[in-house]
């Protein structure tokens, strides 16, 4: 049955729908990047908290930056913006429901006034953000704000016709505080670490170029608070549509699928007012900043160990991985011995209990999480996910073979062929760049760690380091994954 308003009460008895009707809603936030991560989790929060007859003035409204978000918006905006949430475990516990906090989705390039109006709206007390970890414009190797590039220049040029996120919001707050209104929070649910922090130095280093008495307006108005965001979210392949229909008869143009597991972690910090998503399961804290560290080196950083070498060994979805004894058993060496003693004490959190959880999620079969999802984007995940773990074995003078292992793979993986023989594209917006540093095979793990954009100064500096990665590297390409894995392994008995 096609998903709409009309059809909500005729869908099957499992499938739960909103308790809600539009009419009862009025939207007060906005959120930027709608995909599958925002629709799994901020959507999902929403929409529990107006079941409960709450949060009914907190409803959603879509923004698409990008030409290729046309696509959703017509999509969702076909079946009332409604949409199913399927879950995904090897359990029989997942839930089948259609959510319904989303309420309208503008895009940029129908008209950037509209979306300044909606910004500059005082109904709208939140925007929010799923932009990917480059979509902050943010210098991985420096921490600056790349002012130089052309979309950023363009909006500093033109500020009544922007194009990026930072001309909108910009835009937006120039209007609110020229009309007395309140200024809004910002709030990234981005996998960044300090996501809030991020944002705030992003947005601030815009508005200096663009306006001083706007800087310091936001400065002292906007807030920012950080957030722990989990939820593993695959992409929404036809296969996942079909048997969204053929097990509960939903004809849904973009459902979403995920693992049974949520979390959100949230810092406090609302400068005009929130919904009470603490009463749905949501954990507010003072400090984010544990659970944001636990999260990053464990689950993501842990993701892309598996990740590479699961695609240079033929595997192509997360599962796989965990199927081969040799994955699960180095990625519990990586969490317990590289990583774990660099974390601190996470309120509330057993980590033991934590990693396991972590290799159950990871090992769902019925989410068919794909290795190409987690190996997108490479060249700003590692930065972020596994270079701090590096730089904290460095320091620490402990041994960086395992964690050598994970660069030696991604180094290998950017040549576009697996040990199969099988090719296969770069999923990078600097894939070109990525690819000319392991190009030549002369001299490659000094071209390659000498990208301080991505590896930062501590890891060209470590002779011990370029050792394990140029061991690790031949290991992989002479001998395979498999056998590199043993021997990796061999050496901690």
């Amino acid at each position: 049955m096609k998903l709409n308003r009309h059809n909500l009460h005729h869908l099957a008895p499992e499938v739960r729908v909103p308790a809600y009707a539009p009419a009862e809603t009025r939207q007060g936030m906005v959120h930027i990047g709608v995909g599958g991560f925002h629709r799994a989790h901020q959507a999902y929060y929403t929409d529990a908290l107006m079941n409960s007859g709450e949060g009914l003035d907190w409803s959603i409204c879509g923004v698409g930056l990008r030409a290729e978000d046309r696509r959703a918006r017509d999509d969702l905006a076909g079946q009332d913006y409604l949409f199913t949430l399927f879950e995904l475990g090897d359990s029989d516990a997942s839930e089948v429901r259609v959510i319904g906090a989303i309420s309208e989705m503008l895009l940029a390039e129908d008209g950037a006034q509209a979306l300044i109006d909606k910004l500059a709206d005082p109904r709208i007390r939140i925007v929010s953000l799923t932009i990917t970890e480059g979509g902050y414009c943010i210098d991985d190797s420096s921490g600056e704000f790349m002012a130089h590039l052309p979309q950023i220049q363009h909006d500093l040029s033109h500020p009544r016709q922007p194009k990026t996120l930072f001309g909108f919001l910009c835009a937006a707050l120039a209007r609110r505080r020229a009309a007395g209104i309140a200024a809004f929070t910002l709030m990234s649910c981005d996998n960044l670490p300090h996501n809030g922090a991020v944002t705030r130095k992003a947005l601030l280093a815009f508005a200096a170029l663009r306006d001083a008495g706007l800087h310091d307006w936001i400065a002292a108005n906007v807030s920012f608070p950080n957030a722990m965001v989990d939820r593993i979210t695959p992409m929404t392949s036809t296969a996942h549509r079909l048997q969204l229909h053929d097990q509960h008869g939903i004809d849904d143009a973009w459902p979403v699928v995920c693992e049974p597991f949520v979390q959100w972690v949230l810092e406090d910090k609302f400068v005009s007012g929130r919904p009470a998503w603490e009463k749905v399961g949501v954990q507010f804290t003072d400090d984010v900043t544990p659970y944001e560290e636990m999260k990053i080196k464990l689950l993501n950083g842990s993701h892309l160990a598996l990740t590479y070498l699961g695609f240079l060994k033929g595997y192509r979805f997360v599962h796989e991985t965990m199927n081969d004894p040799l994955f699960v058993a180095y990625i519990r060496a990586y969490m317990d011995l590289d990583v774990t003693p660099q974390l601190a004490p996470v309120p509330g959190i057993d980590l033991d209990r934590y990693k396991d959880t972590l290799v159950a999620r990871f090992s769902n079969q019925a989410i068919a999480d794909q290795l190409e999802r987690v190996c997108s984007d490479g060249s700003s995940k590692l930065p972020k996910f596994t270079v701090p773990t590096i730089n904290g074995l460095l320091a620490a003078g402990r041994d960086t073979e395992r964690a050598a292992l994970v660069v030696a793979a991604w180094a290998l993986y950017l040549k576009g062929v697996d040990e199969n023989g099988e090719i296969y594209s770069i999923p990078d917006p600097r894939a070109e760049f990525c690819r000319e540093l392991v190009r030549e095979e002369q001299l490659l793990p000094q071209r390659l760690l000498a990208a301080e954009v991505i590896f930062g100064p501590a890891i060209a500096q470590s002779s011990e380091f370029a050792e394990a990665f140029e061991r690790c590297y031949a290991s992989l390409r002479d001998d395979g994954v498999t056998r590199t894995l043993e021997r990796v392994l061999a050496q901690e008995s």
